[in-house]
């Protein structure tokens, strides 16, 4: 079965999809028959399903048959984290350079939604971050789960999935931040509190801004080592050449 073929199919199961044929929680039909709308084989079909299933569109029910899936974006987003996981560290400040776009306006929505019981857990998770001060592991985890609620209290999951996604991919960035600079760890409490107060007093505007300059802070800092480790690469690659130059204008001895 060749990659085009089950491109093709996929291509159809998809149409079907989006012309209603094929509603979220509905069953397929069977493999044969299946096969035969789509004008695929047996094989090609399957093969189709499983590429589906892992897109978390289809999803097989062992002993019961084929289903779509509720087609939510939070289910259909998960792939962005696989993906950010296989990213090189070079991606890690385009990623944060995503994550400066996206978290104002996820934080600002949230500070115009949220209700008692989301900011009583921010409450929560901004309490969990000051008892882990001296603890960047810790603090690093606490402050993942914070910006997971504000993303909640956003009320927009196709944000907070791709949101989700993509702050897993800057959460190495946030731990070297804290072992390296000193008094990371207040100054990321500091922050998040100020994000905590604008999202408390439903300032839209100020929830942007204390999120924009939350984020920019980790973005500076991975600026300035990217640039620091791309200096001493240069450095030491100036220093071999020199050596390397030295050494042939050197005047060659005998050897008796």
């Amino acid at each position: 079965m060749s990659a085009p073929l089950a491109e093709m199919a996929i291509d159809k199961i998809r149409a079907l999809i989006i012309k209603g044929d094929l509603r979220p929680g509905a069953r397929l039909p069977p493999e044969q028959e299946l096969a035969s709308q789509l004008g695929s084989s047996r094989n090609t079909t399957r093969e189709a399903v499983r590429a589906l299933v892992t897109a978390r569109v289809l999803d097989v029910r062992r002993g019961d048959g084929t289903y779509v899936t509720s087609l939510r974006p939070e289910l259909l987003l998960e792939g962005i984290g696989f993906a950010v996981e296989l990213m090189q560290e070079e991606s890690a400040l385009e990623l944060i350079e995503v994550r400066r776009a996206l978290e104002p306006a996820v934080t600002e929505l949230a500070a115009e939604r949220i209700d008692e019981s989301g900011l009583a857990e921010l409450r929560r998770h901004l309490g969990l971050m000051r008892a882990a001060e001296a603890d960047m592991e810790r603090l690093v985890l606490h402050d993942q789960d914070f910006h997971q609620t504000v993303a909640t209290a956003a009320q927009n999951p196709t944000m907070a999935s791709m949101l989700r996604g993509i702050s897993s991919g800057t959460l190495r960035a946030r731990a070297w931040r804290g072992i390296l600079e000193e008094d990371a760890g207040l100054r990321t409490i500091a922050e998040h509190e100020a994000i905590y107060a604008a999202v408390a007093a439903r300032d839209g505007t100020l929830a942007r801004a204390a999120a924009l300059v939350h984020v920019a802070t980790t973005e500076a800092f991975l600026r300035r080592v990217l640039e620091s480790v791309e200096n001493a690469v240069d450095g030491a690659a100036g220093s071999t050449a020199g050596r390397a130059v030295a050494r042939r204008r050197e005047p060659e001895v005998a050897v008796p």
